[in-house]
């Protein structure tokens, strides 16, 4: 009886534990994911900036070189991603993007995460 009662105790203490680190490794899908397309956002800025056609030309998936299916992985697919972009010359610095991912069904926390042009990952709990 004792030993069944340390068992419920260790169970009930690490599994709580245990998910967290689950949904975490879920979410290393989705930043992978998001790396992707901002490398490939870059790409096109440096294809378009000299062009003067980036503005009227807004990165969609298919302009940025994406099929449908490449953005579909075992947890996150193409809709659960969006970006927003904007390049001037003028601007400091000149390209800045915005990319935000939201949490499939089945991952509990965080609901989404957004990494910007510096780098910078963001989550909403």
């Amino acid at each position: 009886m004792v030993v069944v009662l340390i068992v419920g105790v260790l169970a009930g203490v690490a599994i709580p534990m245990m998910r967290g680190r689950i949904d975490e490794a879920k979410w290393s899908e989705g930043r992978t994911t998001m790396g992707t397309i901002a490398t490939a956002i870059r790409v096109y800025a440096s294809e378009k900036r000299d062009t003067g056609a980036y503005g009227a030309n807004q990165p969609s998936m298919g302009r940025l070189g994406f099929i449908p299916s490449d953005l579909v992985g075992t947890y996150f697919d193409t809709s659960n991603f969006s970006w927003t972009s904007a390049y001037s010359s003028l601007g400091n610095p000149p390209l800045t993007f915005t990319i935000t991912a939201t949490a499939p069904v089945g991952i509990r926390s965080p609901t989404s995460r957004t990494l910007n042009n510096l780098g910078q990952w963001t989550e909403v709990p």
